[in-house]
């Protein structure tokens, strides 16, 4: 039979092993953190000096302008749609929200905890990958502005297209971003729910362009760049290593 301080013995360990993950991963977050913040900090360095250069006006924020493809597609749903898909696509869009899903990897993260090394890594990679994700689309609309379609159409809001966030931050679309990232983490998985999950991640980042909150250069572009993120995470946090080792093994 246990003796109760054997169960006070298993607590006592569970918490020494989340203090010592939690302060891991956040000496780790700090360090990212600042690598960030210098680069941030160069970006605006670099906007003054050119700002100052005889001839030449303030080069930042850069006007991004969409394509003619762009303002085809935005036309045709603005005409076309209906308040009933707006709906449904607006309620969708949430499943890519930064808070949702910045609750979500938390989640993981504090249940991946008690867990082996493999999936203690995958839940240090999918909280700090969401985290980046997160801050990443906020410092490039510092550096870029575009005005969101949704702001320039008067039927579109007839047909029950809503407003989206802040009339100038089309460009990156951040939900594309967090989408893109989970379509090239969802690579280490087996194919039927490699297959799935990116067809989840496809299917939300469309719904930005449904409700005209981005242009479709916009998704395309933000879906991109959080594929690109989660890849060079990957080297720092060791996620799908071993998945990669195995797949060598295999395929001498």
């Amino acid at each position: 039979m246990l003796s109760p301080s054997w169960g006070q013995e298993r607590r006592n360990l569970w918490k020494l092993r989340i203090a010592t993950a939690g302060k891991d991963l956040l000496r780790r977050f700090a360090r990212w953190k600042c690598t960030s913040f210098v680069i941030v900090r160069v970006m605006f360095k670099v906007a003054r000096l050119s700002a100052n250069f005889p001839g030449r006006g303030p080069s930042f924020p850069i006007t991004v302008r969409p394509t003619r493809a762009d303002v085809a597609v935005a036309q045709s749903i603005a005409h076309n749609t209906a308040p009933a898909p707006e709906q449904v696509a607006r309620a969708l869009t949430w499943g890519a929200d930064e808070k949702v899903l910045l609750i979500l990897a938390a989640a993981g993260w504090l249940a991946s905890r008690g867990c082996a090394e493999p999936l203690r890594r995958t839940g240090n990679h999918a909280l700090l990958v969401t985290v980046a994700a997160s801050l990443l689309p906020h410092g490039l609309k510092l550096v870029f502005d575009q005005t969101r379609p949704d702001r320039r159409t008067v039927i579109g809001h007839l047909h029950g297209v809503p407003f989206s966030g802040k009339s100038q931050d089309a460009f990156p679309s951040g939900h594309a971003l967090h989408m893109g990232a989970l379509a090239s983490a969802a690579g280490a998985l087996p194919t039927g729910p490699r297959r799935a999950i990116r067809a989840f991640a496809v299917g939300l980042s469309l719904t930005r362009i449904m409700v005209l909150a981005h242009w479709a250069s916009d998704v395309v572009a933000g879906f991109a760049l959080g594929a690109v993120l989660e890849r060079a995470l990957r080297l720092w946090t060791g996620y799908a290593s071993d998945t990669s080792k195995e797949d060598d093994h295999a395929n001498p």
